[in-house]
């Protein structure tokens, strides 16, 4: 009680301009409680989704399972990240695929684990091409941005309450015991009845934005701690899939062996041009 009667006793004596810099700070404030509520709830939903997506990733060796699945994790960033790679490998084998042979597989010892994921990249005879990858790649890497930035956003106003905030109220105080002194002068009396109301709604402008700042700056820096655990392991899902594409679904063939199947197929459709010459020679007669 006696901290509220004292609070409101200093926003009375608070003066003009005072009173314009609290108006301020609540304003702030207000913002600031916004981002911390609604950014709050972002990462917590990005983290138990993530969880759950990280989960489903790793019960399969087949990079493109979980989108042919028709499985879904709207909250995680990894997943937006994924079902854009996703997609664009779709667009590259559907345009532009690369047909190769299927090469005998051999199976590892199935405790390793390591089989099935060569079993699946040498029985697949449509591929992509070393330069649809590439394409692939950037779709990635500025998924992986965005979703970096969706993370970030916001954060700024945070950081201007941890700063700004109590500068602000400093400034509010500063004029507000410029103003008292000015009066005191003007009075000729410099006694403590005199100073103590215009001195007390002076501080109370320092008050607010302290409390304005200090929940700020522990969300600040929670939610940057959290930020970059997410983001690292963005980064780290990010080489990992890729990796698993690549070995996956890019032909990687030697240049020795991609340069005789196209031989071999050139002269596959010279012999069929040849086959069909003599069928076309009776009609022109």
């Amino acid at each position: 009680m006696l901290a509220a009667s004292a609070l409101q006793f200093a926003i009375q004596k608070a003066t003009i301009e005072g009173k314009i810099t609290m108006s301020a700070l609540l304003v702030l404030s207000l913002f600031s409680w916004t981002i911390i509520i609604t950014k709050a709830r972002q990462l917590y939903i990005a983290r138990k989704w993530a969880k759950k997506f990280f989960a489903a990733y790793g019960e399969t060796r087949d990079p493109m399972d979980i989108k042919r699945k028709g499985e879904e994790f709207e909250g995680a960033p990894a997943y937006q990240l994924y079902i854009r790679g996703a997609d664009e490998v779709d667009y590259h084998l559907k345009n532009n695929p690369v047909q190769v042979e299927a090469r005998p597989t051999f199976i590892s010892d199935p405790e390793l684990g390591h089989g099935n994921t060569d079993i699946l990249a040498r029985t697949r005879t449509v591929k992509i091409s070393p330069a649809s990858y590439e394409a692939v790649k950037v779709v990635m890497e500025e998924a992986a941005a965005a979703e970096a930035m969706e993370l970030e956003k916001g954060m700024i106003v945070l950081s201007t309450a941890v700063a700004g905030g109590p500068f602000i109220g400093l400034l509010g105080t500063v004029w507000g015991v410029m103003e008292t002194f000015a009066g005191i002068a003007s009075a000729g009396s410099a006694s403590l009845t005199a100073m103590a109301p215009g001195v007390a709604g002076a501080l109370i402008c320092t008050v607010i934005g302290l409390l304005v700042a200090i929940p700020a700056m522990f969300s600040y820096n929670f939610m940057v701690t959290t930020i970059r655990h997410i983001t690292q392991e963005l980064d780290g899902f990010t080489a990992r899939y890729a990796n698993q594409l690549e070995h996956r679904y890019v032909d990687n063939r030697p240049m020795a062996e991609e340069m005789k199947a196209a031989n071999e197929a050139l002269a596959s459709r010279i012999v069929n041009a040849l086959k069909r010459a003599p069928e076309a020679e009776p009609e022109l007669a």
